[in-house]
């Protein structure tokens, strides 16, 4: 490479300068690479942006628009911890000022985490105030929003096959038909522990890992990316995934209060609000009540039923199963030992019935069978075993015959092609380089979950008192009927627990999908969800003004 004039050097620097401190608007014309903060950087540095110009085609249109893939820094006002935070209590009086008081920033921000964000921005637009902001994030606790990011939303995604399987590797990356760029610019964020987002050196963790410390983290970037990109009079959307969906029903009430953030809407992909209604534990009836439709719908896509059941539709046998779940079901776990051996073995066979399961198998645990021991059991003759993200998807058993969960088949069908394209496309594509590894799902264990006198965690109260603080408040609610992770009638139950006002509860819709719980991977239910999220947000984005004063 032949030498550089000696000037010529100084000029570059210059240019760069101006570039990293020009305004935003010029920035987004820049490809500019972002480099991980090493430890010894200056504590409150802002990493830098990397933003790239793209374009795609959707139904017959050409979308300009630019990514900006990098970090958002989270900080602590002085005397503002964030919520759930470790930050010592202020030195008493008089005390001498440690090194650390010292090499506090001036503007008493203190730097405690950096998020990993991309955020998609159509081109072109004149009035951000006519163009929807939608924030998109996944659950587990411990999960990166790839899942959302690469299979769903997004203007690129991993190629699967129509029904969500994996291709062979290596992998590849396509347009995505269905994208929601045409429709509002999207922002998709990993919580902090997840894919490339970290504490800040020095930080702990754990203060980020629980249900309010989670909520309020999340929050807060949402206000920061709201003010920095001047967003405040745009239409603002949620999309939560798994935990995401009890990540948002927190959100709803945490930035009304903390921020005076309102949203116009919500949506819960594959919806858990109350854990009451998922864990399998002594003295809890109310998971096997709302476990027994997915494991009908399962059973009928398997072809376990009695032919009469075989013969309808999914949504007919769902039907049917709600109907049992919620009434005999119901009233005979209800009455525990004290059943009759008749009436127990009326129950059982019905059981039967509608799993595919021996009624016996039912009789000798006492009419409960618990989500592992069906995905063992219900293929467990041909030596295979169900999925649970996704029942529709079935896998070999390591040691068939016995009762315990080898793996998720449906887990294993979109890990590989949805990691593999991401870690390509984030540096190939959108310009971003990290050494540091891109955590999908990562243990943030052990996560606090609050006053354990407070019984499950639940976070449906949060999204009832906001939405009746709130009459503009859109929720949606998406259900699959393979889902067996956050099951479709656990879900309903959830809700009609809420118990909303009937005018509140206009503003909460249910659209159920024959597919599981990443219900996108499945290309009919992928164009199906972008239709009906057109729907959800002109309904949120066009009201009329609801009249509260009195006369």
């Amino acid at each position: 490479m032949p030498k550089l004039p000696f000037a010529l050097p100084l000029i570059l620097a210059l240019a760069l300068i101006f570039t990293l401190t020009a305004a935003p608007a010029l920035r987004a014309e820049t490809k500019i690479e972002a480099k991980v903060d090493k430890d010894d950087a200056k504590p409150d540095d802002e990493p830098v942006l990397s933003v790239t110009a793209h374009s795609i085609v959707v139904g017959g249109k050409t979308l300009k628009y630019h990514a900006t893939a990098g970090y958002l820094v989270l900080k602590e006002e002085e005397g503002k911890p964030l919520v759930g935070s470790a930050t010592p209590p202020p030195a008493a009086a008089g005390t001498e000022k440690s090194k650390e008081d010292e090499k506090k920033p001036k503007d008493g921000l203190k730097p405690k985490a950096k998020v990993f964000f991309v955020a998609y921005t159509l081109d072109d637009v004149t009035d951000p105030a006519t163009r929807p902001l939608t924030f998109c994030f996944n659950g587990g606790p411990g999960s990166a929003s790839i899942w959302l990011h690469m299979a769903a939303m997004a203007p690129r995604r991993a190629a699967l096959t129509d029904e969500g399987e994996a291709p062979p590797p290596p992998y590849q990356l396509v347009d995505n038909e269905s994208t929601w760029l045409d429709r509002t610019d999207l922002v998709f964020i990993d919580p902090v522990s997840t894919g490339y987002s970290r504490p800040t050196a020095k930080e702990s963790a754990s203060q980020f890992h629980g249900l309010k410390e989670d909520i309020a983290s999340v929050g807060d970037f949402i206000r920061l990316y709201t003010s920095r990109n001047t967003r405040w009079l745009s239409p603002k959307i949620i999309v939560g995934e798994s935990y995401g969906t009890t990540r948002a029903a927190g959100l709803s009430d945490y930035l009304q209060n903390r921020h005076g953030l309102y949203l116009n809407g919500i949506v819960l992909v594959s919806s858990v609000l109350s854990f009451q209604t998922i864990e399998f534990t002594p003295q809890n009836n109310d998971p096997y009540i709302g476990f027994l439709p997915g494991f009908a719908t399962t059973a009928w896509y398997h072809k376990k039923l009695p032919a009469d059941l075989q013969a309808k539709s999914v949504a007919e046998v769902a039907a049917l199963a709600r109907t049992f779940a919620g009434g005999d079901y119901a009233l005979a776990l209800a009455r525990g030992d004290a059943l009759p051996a008749a009436e127990s073995q009326r129950i059982a066979a019905e059981l039967s019935r509608f799993t595919g399961l021996p009624a016996a198998f039912y009789l000798q645990r006492k009419l409960r069978v618990s989500d592992f021991l069906f995905f063992s059991q219900l293929l467990g003759s041909e030596g295979k075993m169900t999925g649970r993200l996704d029942s529709r998807f079935s896998g070999i058993r390591y040691e068939p015959g016995t009762d315990g969960f080898d793996y998720d088949p449906s887990d294993e069908a979109v890990n590989g092609p949805l990691t593999a394209a991401f870690n390509d496309y984030v540096r190939r594509e959108l310009k971003f380089e990290s050494d540091i590894p891109y955590e999908t799902l990562t243990n943030v264990g052990p996560w606090n979950f609050g006053d354990a006198g407070n019984g499950f965690p639940n976070t449906a109260e949060d999204l009832r008192k906001a939405m009746t603080r709130n009459p503009y408040l859109k929720v949606w609610v998406t259900a699959s009927y393979y889902d067996l992770a956050t099951p479709f009638f656990a879900a309903e139950n959830a809700v009609a627990l809420m118990n909303l006002a009937p005018s509140i509860r206009a503003n909460l819709r249910f659209t159920y999908y024959e597919a599981g719980h990443m219900l996108y991977i499945h290309r009919p239910s992928r164009i199906k969800f972008k239709a009906d999220f057109e729907s959800f947000l002109n309904d949120a984005v066009k009201q009329q003004p609801v009249h509260a004063a009195a006369r």
